[in-house]
């Protein structure tokens, strides 16, 4: 009766020990990314809903876009630590470059993106003058 206790108990904490090995190896690669968060606001200063940003590493991936939700905020998540770009628009109207931004494995940085250059300023960011 001795030897088959420790012969099931064995077998049942070498599954312990890789379930353990196996959770601390996922928490680790998790650590290994980063994230970019902000807000996106118009040249009215609001946040402006629903803008695109776009985003690319510094060394050379290919760029991808992202939707701020409706209240101009955005989260990039599961980013390799490097440096990346980004830019946003909406509604006719895009920010600067912010360029180089350096992430580092388990960092999140927050960034404000302004919208400033437009063709012409479309209407929705134009105050209305109050009638008299």
């Amino acid at each position: 009766m001795g030897n088959q206790t420790i012969s099931l108990r064995f077998p049942v904490l070498v599954l312990c020990l890789l379930a353990a090995f196996s959770a601390s190896r996922l928490a680790a690669q998790s650590d290994r990314t980063a994230t970019l968060a902000g807000t996106v606001l118009g040249p009215d200063d609001r946040p402006v809903p629903h803008a695109s940003v776009s985003y690319e590493s510094s060394s050379g991936t290919a760029p991808h876009v992202i939707h701020a939700d409706s209240k101009g905020h955005f989260a990039i998540t599961k980013l390799k630590a490097d440096n990346y770009d980004l830019r946003a628009s909406g509604k006719g109207v895009f920010s600067e470059w912010e360029k180089n931004i350096r992430l580092r494995a388990g960092e999140t940085k927050t960034v404000t993106l302004r919208l400033i250059y437009a063709k012409d300023i479309p209407k929705a960011y134009v105050k209305k003058k109050p009638q008299t």
